[in-house]
């Protein structure tokens, strides 16, 4: 056992935002988080990275609860890549991945050969050491990302939170992200919009309904059109994908009948409820 979320809920502003919620990511192992808009994705992740609480459960690093350790004990231990975004100083990409080694640092204590050798192996790592002396702010979407998840591997953390880093990207770099972090050999959980990627580099899916996982297990077992119109109320055409055996998910237009529903005699799922925080 890597990473488990033991019967977890979350409640804010009062309100259950998901619940008992229970899964499991083994050591090396790339799990998707999927699931519509609201489902909670971003919520349960940010409760793994502790910007929310658990209102019941626990969430646990090879068996030790997450919140039980310090702020530096649990940025060596997990490391987190957001959406692409911009920083608000005006960082060098090395000074940006430098950043990863806070968790090792004393307060003010000067960068040393250990630090730079293991920034240096990192922007190996994810191919970007031809920008290191570029704004971070002056690149692009894709080559942020690819910083911030080099930022990611200088915390030498062994489990890796992905909230949707793909989102906004083109498709070469959505690609390129996912291929970059599945060579990490770190525990990865992800959350993910693009069914199709996430069956192409996910092991495990864990599939999201108004806060409740409604299914779980590789994506051929996962990725079927019943549990996608239940958890989406889309209707979807699933594929073989030639070169993977992966699912791939082509989406149907919608026709309307004469009773409102979509041809084929197939109803919309309910949606799930709003969830301002995911």
């Amino acid at each position: 056992m890597s990473l488990h979320l033991d019967d977890l809920s979350v409640d804010i502003a009062g309100r259950r935002i998901v619940s008992g919620i229970g899964l499991t990511v083994g050591d090396g192992e790339f799990a998707g988080l999927v699931g519509p808009n609201g489902s909670g994705k971003s919520t349960i992740l940010k409760t793994i990275y502790r910007v929310h609480r658990p209102a019941t459960g626990r969430v646990l690093l090879d068996g030790t609860d997450l919140l039980g350790l310090g702020h530096k004990e649990a940025a060596r231990r997990l490391a987190v890549v957001t959406q692409e975004s911009a920083s608000e100083f005006d960082f060098t990409v090395r000074e940006m991945v430098m950043i990863g080694r806070t968790p090792h640092k004393r307060s003010f204590e000067r960068d040393t050969s250990t630090d730079h050798a293991v920034v240096d192996h990192a922007m190996e790592r994810v191919g970007c050491q031809r920008l290191a002396s570029r704004r971070f702010n002056t690149l692009s979407g894709g080559e942020k990302q690819l910083i911030l998840i080099a930022r990611a591997l200088a915390q030498q953390a062994d489990h890796l939170i992905l909230d949707e880093p793909t989102n906004h990207l083109d498709i070469h770099n959505q690609v390129e992200i996912l291929e970059v972090v599945t060579g990490l050999g770190v525990t990865v959980l992800a959350a993910l919009h693009d069914l199709s990627l996430a069956a192409l580099f996910c092991s495990a899916i864990h599939v999201l309904r108004a806060g409740r996982i409604v299914a779980a297990g590789s994506p051929a077992d996962v990725l079927t059109p019943e549990t996608i119109l239940h958890a989406y109320g889309a209707d979807v055409l699933v594929i073989e994908h030639p070169d993977t055996g992966t699912p791939h998910l082509i989406p149907r237009r919608i026709q309307p009948g004469t009773d409102g529903h979509p041809v084929g005699g197939i109803a919309p799922a309910q949606p799930a409820r709003p969830d301002p925080a995911s």
